[in-house]
């Protein structure tokens, strides 16, 4: 098992929840830094969106239905009850 690996059980969904809000973590921050850096360096900040993207697995819709899946996974294996 990889800390950032794709879990089998969701199409957008880790492996585990700490390297899912990293890989988010990580795409905020690229993020950030394009939006502020866009007028001096707009290639970098073109980059570091694109970087951003990569890190999301697509956009962040995408890695909030990941994350949803994520904890219902982890939810599963801890046998927790969760009520819909």
């Amino acid at each position: 098992m990889s800390f950032l690996s794709r879990s089998a059980n969701g199409f957008f969904a880790s492996e585990t929840l700490a390297g899912h809000l990293l890989r988010g973590s990580v795409a905020a921050a690229l993020f950030g830094w394009a939006i502020t850096r866009q007028e001096l360096h707009p290639l970098e900040a073109f980059a570091a969106g694109a970087a951003a993207l990569v890190a999301l697995r697509g956009c962040p819709v995408c890695w909030t239905i990941g994350l949803v899946e994520t904890v219902r996974n982890a939810c599963r294996k801890r046998s927790c009850r969760m009520r819909s």
